[in-house]
């Protein structure tokens, strides 16, 4: 495995798998040759409901209780660029 290592943690209980697989699709279309792994953690086993976190090798993106919800992937497309490929355009998600 070659390049940063995305993880998504959901929440089981609040059934937000789907929404971590769209997030993980998208980050994957942006970001084929930077990324090497986009990997989903089902967070049922913290026993802390509503987890909905995601970090790039242990860096953290994005967290629903700290950031308020679910990111716009324009915004979490930006954060993760940041960290990953600071110099590549996103198009139309820069502006």
């Amino acid at each position: 495995m070659t390049g940063p290592r995305v993880t998504i943690a959901y929440c089981t209980r609040c059934r937000w798998l789907l929404r971590a697989q769209w997030y993980a699709a998208e980050l994957l279309q942006t970001f084929e040759a930077e990324l090497g792994e986009v990997a989903l953690v089902p967070a049922s086993a913290e026993g802390e409901a509503g987890v909905f976190r995601i970090e790039v090798d242990g860096t953290s993106v994005w967290n629903r209780k700290r950031d308020g919800g679910f990111p716009e992937i324009t915004e979490l497309k930006r954060r993760v660029r940041d960290l990953v490929a600071p110099d590549k355009p996103l198009g139309h998600a820069d502006r």
